[in-house]
């Protein structure tokens, strides 16, 4: 695999430099997920658009640091990182845990005078104020389980011990954040929303994705895709050619 470039900083990864890009797509990974997961985003994409994918603390070359603990201060770091990325305009996409994180970034983003071209929130339910954050085991074999129903992962990596102890401390520590994550009452964002979600997808009711609409302010739109909580990888050319005719509909206007 290509390496980030040298320009990538603490939490943004770049696979490919684009020097002539014209928009910048931010992408966001799920919990135990690693920037490398959008490194196909970033190979379809790049050229007109500078593709980064965040890197959160606790895994791959970040490995060594704690993990996420809070998402709110997660996003309060990424957003920093990104304002000083302020030459292009802005398209964040979150799956999953990533959805949360790309959420609160583009609230501080907007609240600080920035503005975000659009938000994709991919694989999460609309976040709730009230009740607690999902549930998911924090054992070794619930996790596992977990992992193996939302058929994201290659079975083959889920029987390497070794890669396990790696990343099971990190995942552990993302779902840990993910309970205890709340939103404001009235959080919401003024860009364009998109929810997007598979319509097998155990985590994310359709109807659920669509408690999206009430985030945001502007235009709100859902997309579903066949394919369960991991439709985009199986989906892929349709999911980047989702984004590539947004970025090329931004570019024109």
């Amino acid at each position: 695999m290509t390496s980030p470039s040298l320009d990538s900083d603490l939490w943004c990864r770049r696979f490919h430099p684009s020097p002539t890009a014209a928009r910048r797509l931010v992408c966001f990974p799920h919990a135990g997920g690693s920037a490398s997961f959008y490194f196909p985003v970033s190979a379809a994409l790049s050229g007109p658009v500078d593709v980064l994918a965040v890197q959160y603390p606790g895994r791959q070359d970040r490995r060594e640091e704690p993990g996420v603990q809070d998402l709110h201060r997660t996003a309060d770091e990424v957003a920093e990182a990104l304002r000083r990325r302020d030459d292009l305009p802005l398209t964040l996409f979150g799956h999953s845990m990533g959805a949360l994180v790309a959420f609160e970034v583009a609230r501080r983003i907007e609240r600080a005078g920035g503005r975000i071209e659009h938000l994709f929130v991919s694989g999460r339910k609309g976040p709730s104020a009230d009740g607690p954050g999902p549930s998911h085991p924090l054992d070794d074999e619930g996790i596992l389980a977990e992992v193996r129903a939302m058929s994201g992962t290659d079975a083959r990596f889920l029987e390497d011990r070794e890669l396990l102890g790696m990343v099971l401390p990190a995942l552990r520590g993302d779902y840990l954040a993910l309970g205890a994550y709340r939103a404001d009452q009235d959080a919401a964002v003024g860009c364009p929303l998109t929810a997007v979600v598979g319509d097998q997808d155990a985590w994310t009711p359709v109807a659920e994705a669509g408690h999206w609409r009430d985030r945001t302010t502007a235009a709100f739109d859902l997309k579903v895709f066949p394919g369960g909580h991991f439709y985009l990888s199986s989906r892929a050319d349709e999911v980047t050619g989702m984004l590539r005719d947004h970025l090329a509909g931004t570019l024109r206007t």
